[in-house]
């Protein structure tokens, strides 16, 4: 099966992180050492290394003080994407400043690279049931692919019961194209269950060989893409340590220094690309499913 997994980065820096939120004041952020300049250009090394190119949701906030890494970015061949300018959940800051936040980013990608941005991820995919509504500001604000929905259970995050693959969205405002982050279904005790395999925290906390063979899995078995997504600050064991609570303090520094092993072997047996490579491929040969109801 030639099929093209996605390939993404999340590029905020350690700070700015959601489990950090209770800990981190947004006022301060510019006095933290900026480690998302070196941590990038790694990521950037290493996909070259690997000849692969991928998809970077950059957040507003990083690409306003680093301009020239967004560019170095695109020039080294990978797809900008955005992440939003201040990296808060869409759920809580309600329609209005969601609506100012992603078009302040985009238009600040877009003036910086010259292209049109036409994708987006949440900040911790807070794209719930609870902010469906943002999938309308999304396409009036011109964006055409989204990657914000997690269909598991979780207490930030989670949109159960929503399709695994790639898809149409229909809205009141238009139809947007929708990469659900990965995951592979489970059968324990008689009951069935989802396991995410698309990367981040689950990378560190996973063997690379289990998430490896469920996404030539989903490749093989089922025929459709896989998305695989990171944080640059993930490849970074000797970043600042944050003061936080016990379970901020575990999903955030858990095996950080095993990110790019884990990474090598990945990225050494599958195969990936952007985002609108592996959404290009999956509405090739079999068109887009256009889903509604679990939208509604």
């Amino acid at each position: 099966m030639n099929v093209v997994n996605a390939l993404t980065v999340d590029v905020e820096d350690y700070f700015q992180v959601s489990a950090f939120d209770p800990y981190v004041e947004r006022d301060r952020w510019d006095q933290y050492p900026l480690r998302v300049e070196g941590n990038t250009a790694r990521v950037l090394d290493l996909f070259d290394s690997f000849g692969v190119r991928g998809t970077f949701f950059i957040l507003g906030w990083v690409a306003r003080r680093c301009p020239h890494l967004v560019r170095e970015v695109r020039d080294r061949g990978h797809e900008i994407a955005c992440h939003g300018f201040g990296h808060e959940l869409v759920y809580r800051i309600g329609p209005q400043r969601f609506r100012e936040d992603v078009r302040c980013a985009k238009a600040l990608l877009e003036d910086i690279t010259g292209d049109q941005v036409v994708g987006y991820r949440a900040p911790s995919y807070s794209i719930t049931r609870r902010s469906l509504w943002a999938l309308d500001i999304l396409i009036e604000e011109g964006f055409r692919f989204d990657s914000s929905i997690f269909p598991v259970y979780h207490d930030i995050y989670g949109l159960p019961g929503a399709p695994r693959f790639p898809h149409l969205i229909r809205r009141p405002s238009g139809v947007i194209r929708e990469f659900p982050l990965s995951t592979y279904p489970l059968r324990l005790a008689g009951r069935e269950f989802l396991l995410p395999v698309a990367g981040g925290g689950y990378l560190r906390l996973f063997p690379a060989s289990l998430l490896g063979r469920c996404i030539d899995a989903i490749n093989a078995r089922e025929g459709e893409p896989a998305v695989l997504y990171f944080h640059p600050w993930e490849m970074d064991p000797d970043q600042p340590r944050i003061r936080a609570g016990m379970k901020s303090r575990f999903r955030h520094y858990l095996n950080l220094a095993k990110t790019e092993g884990k990474l090598r072997q990945l990225l050494s047996g599958i195969r990936f690309g952007t985002m609108s490579e592996a959404l290009s491929g999956a509405g090739g040969e079999k068109p887009l499913a256009e889903i509604t109801g679990v939208y509604s």
